[in-house]
């Protein structure tokens, strides 16, 4: 269930701090964003899928990890990232 370079470009334009960035947690939500929404359709034709299952369970685990590592940092850029992906805040 990889990401093409396509759909990651897709994904982390509009978050990066710069050209080269890969590193950022900005980065990163919107690339685990990306990769658990392919996975969640994927899951709902297989629906047996439990390996698959774990896998997005992990990468649902470490996005909120993420998520409250930027909202202690910087609110303002969690908000903001918040908005552009469409997640909900957690209080």
């Amino acid at each position: 269930m990889a990401l093409t370079k396509r759909q990651k470009v897709n994904a982390t334009s509009e978050v990066k701090r710069h050209d080269n960035d890969t590193g950022s947690p900005e980065y990163q939500i919107a690339l685990f964003t990306s990769r658990i929404n392919k996975l969640t359709k994927h899951l709902k034709k297989n629906a047996h899928d439990f390996h698959s299952r774990r896998g997005l369970l992990k990468m649902v685990a470490k996005r909120k990890r993420l998520l409250d590592y930027l909202a202690r940092t910087d609110e303002k850029v969690y908000k903001k990232i918040i908005k552009k992906l469409g997640l909900r805040e957690r209080k």
